[in-house]
């Protein structure tokens, strides 16, 4: 026969005395550690809608897809595994965060579900998406004077402001020449029109 080691012992008169080392949840609120990884969140304000987070997602828990003119990133809590990869990796660094929230029960699964829509931007010439407008704005906010540098981003910058012209005002009908250079247009749309002008 074996003995209860002295230890064990002890533990066992220490939950007599004290009570229960388990929390009270249902009953009262639970508060998690600071560095708890609950639910991951998208915050619309901050996120971009560049995709990164849909491509590090080990668990397929995040979906990205465009439609129109839209890209729609959709996040599905009963997938997800809460290994923080998609905050670590977003491009804002504040797009997608891990929440304190740990209590994901429901009935239906179509309620474990966050969907944010962003407005893409196309190119001129081909109609291939180049970013979401987000991203773009983002990214001229992140270089400065340096926007100048790119035709795209620098026309881009200039709708914004109002300044530039509208592509019917500039009749420019594919990407040939120089004047195809005064539209927002994709890397390989940009490439073939330097070549041939």
């Amino acid at each position: 026969m074996r003995y209860p080691k002295l230890r064990e012992l002890k533990e066992a008169i220490k939950a007599l005395i004290k009570g229960p080392y388990t929390t009270s949840f249902p009953f009262k609120p639970h508060k998690p550690y600071d560095r708890f990884r609950g639910k991951s969140e998208f915050h619309e304000k901050d996120c971009v809608g560049c995709g990164a987070c849909f491509q590090v997602c080990p668990a397929r828990a995040i979906d990205m897809r465009d439609e129109e003119d839209v890209r729609v990133l959709s996040v599905r809590w009963d997938l997800c595994i809460f290994c923080g990869q998609c905050q670590a990796n977003c491009l804002t660094g504040k797009g997608i965060m891990l929440s304190q929230e740990f209590d994901l029960a429901a009935v239906k699964r179509q309620g474990l579900k966050q969907e944010i829509k962003k407005e893409l931007l196309r190119c001129g010439a081909c109609h291939q998406v180049i970013a979401p407008h987000d991203q773009i704005e983002w990214v001229l906010k992140r270089l400065g004077p340096l926007v100048f540098s790119n035709a795209s981003l620098m026309v881009f910058y200039l709708n914004g402001m109002g300044l530039a012209l509208a592509d019917k005002e500039l009749n420019i009908k594919s990407v040939e020449g120089r004047a195809s250079r005064l539209k927002i247009i994709c890397p390989a749309c940009r490439r073939k029109a330097v070549l041939e002008s």
